[in-house]
């Protein structure tokens, strides 16, 4: 079929070109004594994203799960307890991680379209007199369901208890898209991948560590080898790594950071906002409803779409990737058959935004969802021109 194949999940997201060219380069040496003068600046870079000041960052040729085993098998030890909550279908892999590495697990189930209980951890917090709770997790971005949940709070209900827990976040699709101030709010392990936000192929699993998760995996007994802080900052500290890294995704996240660090990080994170009111914009105009129950846990980088009633929300996602060559997310678990998700992050802007919209309006169509032709496409349309207008105007 001519023309491109468009790609609207939520990971992995669209590449922009100048780091597609700049991973299109021959192998180089690992070991060569010029490669820290990449590196070195890769760790900073990454700091700024996450707006870690005083702790570090880790890059693992993983996935964003790898980063996730190596917050926890290298801070906490078999047994310890945790608090998590579990309302969608990543938040739920992490339970079953935290499970099979042994931890007591203390998991909160939640109505998938809500977050993370925020009234119920301070409850928790508030009882563990004896600080048995030795971390506590957040999901901060459920891309299963598009809900945010509120980080900041989970750290005040901590501050409120007193508690000492560990505070772990899961920002894989949410940091670098999605406000996330990780020194302020406390957070002593935040998980991404390169994938989402980064604008990168998958390969590469960041984790950003405060101080206090440092001192910990000093005392930890959990076992990691892979993942080990140590290793890893015995080689970093020289700007190598322990084991063979990805050198084709390292040079291509030099470019991604120059791109963030160009546009600024609150810009994006305003992007991100204007995009994403575009699409609920349009599912309101079909009279389809979200996932996420509430306003406060709309997502700005993914939207998950309820189909009506007889309709399989798979068959629409195959109808927009056969017949309009346009990749949508399905629905998972719980939500499988019911959902359809939009991703909106990363590398995108309007138009490519209506792109979206259009087949996915389409698609809906075809699979026997009554909405009028143009509805969701022209009220993000709208949206998008008459937000332009103001922001001319308040310039001016």
């Amino acid at each position: 079929m001519a023309g491109f194949t468009h790609l609207f999940v939520p990971g992995p997201t669209n590449v922009p070109e100048a780091v597609r060219q700049a991973m299109n380069l021959a192998m180089e040496d690992m070991r060569a004594s010029t490669f820290p003068q990449l590196t070195l600046g890769l760790f900073e870079g990454l700091k700024r994203v996450f707006k870690n000041e005083t702790g570090r960052v880790f890059i693992y040729p993983s996935s964003g799960t790898g980063a996730w085993e190596s917050a926890i098998t290298n801070t906490l030890s078999p047994g310890d307890r945790v608090l998590m909550s579990r309302f969608g279908q990543f938040s739920h892999l992490w339970v079953d991680m935290a499970e099979r590495l042994e931890l007591d697990v203390d998991v909160i189930d939640v109505e998938w379209g809500a977050g993370v209980p925020v009234e119920i951890y301070a409850e928790r917090l508030a009882a563990d007199k004896e600080h048995r709770i030795k971390a506590v997790f957040c999901t901060h971005n459920e891309t299963a369901t598009g809900v945010t949940s509120d980080v900041a709070g989970v750290r005040k209900a901590l501050d409120a208890a007193g508690h000492p827990a560990l505070l772990f976040v899961d920002g894989v699709s949410s940091i670098g898209s999605i406000d996330f101030r990780q020194e302020e709010w406390g957070v002593d392990c935040a998980v991404s991948g390169s994938q989402k936000g980064f604008m990168l192929p998958a390969g590469l699993g960041f984790l950003s560590v405060s101080e206090k998760a440092l001192a910990a995996a000093k005392t930890a007994k959990g076992r990691r080898c892979y993942f080990s802080f140590e290793d890893m900052i015995r080689a970093n500290d020289t700007g190598f790594f322990p084991y063979t890294p990805a050198t084709q995704l390292l040079r291509g996240l030099r470019v991604s950071l120059d791109l963030i660090e160009a546009e600024g990080l609150e810009a994006i994170f305003a992007r991100h906002h204007h995009l994403a009111e575009g699409v609920r914009k349009a599912v309101d105009a079909w009279g389809l409803k979200l996932c996420a129950k509430e306003r406060k846990w709309h997502s700005d980088t993914v939207s998950a779409v309820y189909v009506p009633e007889g309709i399989d929300s798979a068959e629409v996602v195959k109808r927009a990737y056969h017949k309009y060559q346009t990749s949508l997310g399905v629905g998972l678990n719980k939500v499988a058959g019911k959902v359809f998700r939009i991703g909106h992050l990363g590398w995108l802007n309007e138009v490519m935004v209506c792109g979206a919209l259009s087949a996915a309006e389409m698609a809906l169509r075809d699979c026997g969802v009554k909405l009028a032709p143009g509805s969701g496409v022209g009220a993000a349309l709208e949206h998008f021109r008459l937000a332009e207008a103001v922001a001319v105007a308040k310039a001016a």
